[in-house]
């Protein structure tokens, strides 16, 4: 039986770009846009053409893509001709593949937001959808407001999308853009859509504002629809757009879309799907989500002993889908909850052979848990917790020894009269017989210790010029200014790889320093670093 062809529209360029704290520049954009066009998405909504530089300067040539390049912008204004409206003459001159406008559908919004009537909004639709198919466009039209306005007025609602699909645009997208529509109403509203436009023409645009943008795309895909719009990581404004890094493996994995549908997105593709996700998190210097679906470090991390037993013996009893299938992988927490199984799992993991019976397991799940007794959290740090174990066995070369440190901060006036605070470190390290003293300032007391750390480890450091720290967080364990402090460093090399490293004490500095020695002390481990 012949599967039907769902389509992958990607706003990530566009309506991303709307998230708080989320400002793309050209190269950002171009970056972000070859990696959705290597994943296999349809139709890559790259921006706004005329309303900001970087998306005017994205739009004067062509990129050539496999995927669909579409720019994204309003139809003609109330009272306006086509050719006589500068931002719709700028998109029609915009090099790009598709021309998704978009037009209020809503009769609230015509006549509050746009002050016209919803014989001209109708008009405009067809009007600008007429321009850009005489251009040799493919067309779509994103019926913003379109849930709210079939409940308002499902005629007028309707009107809208009937009168660009009249005109000859590829897609319908119905929007939910304010993201307060519950699934039961978008499988009836799509359902009677579908009844008067064909099912392969009619899209789904879901925002996240009850938590339910994705299962309101697949209600959609349920109910006839076959564009699905959403965002790399959900991105989006407010509390963003459907997730297509969640969307996209359950197209794939899940029977009931799989054995109906194909997506574009091959096999090979979807197995590189965790990468894809943090390469976006890097791009915007953010900590990657630990618990997103299938691509978060906690999708396939089991804490507890007994679930862990069942694991090792068969992995199906505890995950849905197996975790290389997205590029991820299955992680048996270690922490004072575990058992033996997780311990001997990771064990197994990082390659380290050892007897399930050897007391040294014993020994070493004891040590765990002392340590997590006192603030330590393995099952957040897999490279301490793989540093503890080879130490035990012996299996972890000594580099060199840091013999002292001192970090200092002072608040003075620059040159400029400012009033300016600078950290400064000195660290004194010995390399076999060779002594070496290291400076660096820093914007805070960590950074320059890192900086001082990192700066000179005499014949260890090729192997560390990869080395760079993407994530510091730090917790108060308990109350009072003698409380004892846990402080999780996320580092990254060269090939791409992530480790997490941890130290506690009651002194932030000292417990820094234990995080970033951890972090430095793996990466030579992990780069076969001779002792």
């Amino acid at each position: 039986m012949a599967r039907e062809r769902l389509y992958l529209f990607d706003t990530t360029l566009r309506d991303g770009a709307q998230t708080n704290g989320v400002d793309f520049t050209l190269t950002d954009k171009l970056a972000i846009a070859r990696l959705l066009d290597d994943l296999g998405i349809d139709y890559v909504e790259a921006g706004y053409p005329g309303a900001n530089p970087t998306d005017t300067n994205f739009f004067a040539e062509k990129r050539p893509m496999r995927a669909r390049l579409t720019a994204f912008g309003m139809t003609r204004r109330p009272g306006r001709s086509a050719s006589n409206d500068p931002g719709l003459v700028a998109l029609l001159d915009a090099q790009a593949d598709a021309i998704c406008f978009v037009a209020k559908s809503w009769d609230y919004h015509v006549r509050v937001a746009l002050e016209t009537t919803e014989e001209e909004n109708l008009a405009s639709i067809r009007d600008s959808v007429r321009a850009a198919k005489a251009k040799g466009r493919e067309v779509l039209l994103d019926c913003e407001h379109f849930f709210d306005g079939y409940k308002a007025k499902p005629a007028f609602a309707l009107a809208c999308a009937k009168a660009a699909y009249d005109e000859g645009a590829r897609w319908i997208v119905l929007c939910d853009t304010n993201g307060g529509t519950l699934p039961h109403e978008v499988e009836r509203i799509v359902g009677e859509v579908c009844a008067k436009i064909p099912g392969d023409h009619v899209g789904i645009h879901a925002h996240n504002d009850t938590e339910q943008a994705v299962a309101n795309t697949f209600t959609a895909v349920r109910a006839g629809a076959r564009q699905i719009q959403g965002t790399l990581n959900g991105l989006g404004e407010r509390c963003g757009n459907a997730n297509l890094v969640s969307i996209i493996p359950t197209l794939k994995l899940k029977s009931e879309y799989a054995d109906k549908f194909e997506i574009g997105v091959s096999d090979e593709a979807l197995s590189r799907l965790v990468r894809v996700s943090h390469a976006l998190d890097e791009l915007l210097n953010r900590a990657a989500d630990r618990h997103a679906p299938y691509v978060g470090e906690s999708a396939f991390a089991t804490k507890a002993g007994i679930h862990a037993s069942a694991i090792m013996k068969e992995p199906a009893t505890y995950e849905h889908v197996a975790p290389e299938r997205v590029g991820n992988r299955r992680k048996l927490l270690v922490s004072d909850q575990a058992g033996r199984s997780n311990v001997l799992a990771e064990l197994d993991r990082i390659g380290l052979d050892i007897d399930k019976n050897d007391p040294r397991v014993s020994r070493l799940l004891d040590e765990v848990k002392e340590r997590e007794a006192i603030g330590y959290a393995y099952e957040a740090a897999d490279a301490s917790f793989e540093l503890l174990a080879r130490r035990l066995l012996g299996k972890v070369p000594h580099y060199f020894d840091v013999e002292k440190f001192d970090v200092n901060v002072e608040q003075r006036n620059n040159a400029k009269g400012e009033r300016i605070t600078v950290s400064q470190a000195v660290v004194k390290i010995k390399v076999g017989d060779e002594q070496l003293i290291s400076v660096a300032e820093g914007i805070g007391p960590v950074n320059a210790l890192d900086l001082a750390l990192r700066k000179d480890l005499g014949k260890y450091q090729s192997y560390i010029t990869g080395l760079e720290l993407t994530d510091y967080r730090v917790r108060i364990l308990n109350g009072g200014t003698q409380a004892v402090t846990r402080v999780l460093i996320e580092s990254a090399d060269e090939t791409g790889d992530h480790w997490t490293t941890v130290g506690v004490s009651a002194n932030i500095i000292d417990a820094s320093f234990q995080a970033l020695m951890d972090s430095i002390v793996y990466k030579l481990v992990k780069s076969g670093a001779p002792a």
